[in-house]
């Protein structure tokens, strides 16, 4: 299955077009970003690959802000060991899932890997990928499920936080004070 998601940002003031393709071995996910941000123009674009568990294997960001361009490569085995652009990263061992935050898309991932049910919390380890800072760290984040379609979710230790509406694939409809899904289309191949 494809969906083809557009999201509209309000503080990254932004527009996504990310394309979501979803088969029994995992999913591929394609993202194209345009915005403005302090005053400065930028691109991403995104690549990420999971296995059917929603563990995150690849990501390949490719950005342009400020007039520089940068490009990430991380390559995991979906167990929390990692490859940093060419070498490997004990600096992000236990890490699963991976964040950008000009994209909603990101909190798919965990909401979709971890599965939980109502009033069911986890706090995990996340590669955060500021590319409009060009910083890549390791941080903790804590997602606490609400219902089947709400997650609250907080920085650790708590300097942020929202509670996020996402549809039943899983995917951010509404993200307060970030972004808001402007269209989600659906097409099945065979």
């Amino acid at each position: 299955m494809q969906t083809n998601l557009l999201w509209t940002g309000r503080e990254y003031y932004s527009l996504e077009n990310c394309l979501v393709t979803t088969t029994a071995s995992g999913s591929e996910i394609t993202s194209t970003i345009i915005g403005l941000y302090e005053g400065k123009l930028y691109k991403v674009e995104y690549w990420i690959k999971t296995n059917q568990h929603w563990e995150t294997t690849l990501l390949e960001i490719n950005s342009r802000h400020s007039n520089q361009t940068e490009s990430i490569r991380l390559e995991g085995d979906g167990k929390g060991h990692w490859i940093f652009n060419g070498n490997k990263a004990d600096q992000f061992d236990g890490c699963i899932d991976v964040d950008i935050p000009v994209t909603p898309f990101t909190n798919t991932l965990p909401i979709s890997r971890l599965k939980m049910d109502p009033n069911q919390s986890r706090e995990i380890q996340v590669i955060y990928c500021d590319v409009l800072s060009q910083r890549v760290s390791a941080v903790r984040q804590r997602y606490t499920c609400l219902s089947n379609v709400a997650y609250h979710y907080e920085n650790v230790p708590n300097d942020f936080e929202a509670t996020i509406t996402v549809d039943e694939s899983g995917f951010v409809a509404d993200y307060p004070s970030l972004f808001v899904r402007t269209a989600a289309l659906q097409a099945h191949y065979h």
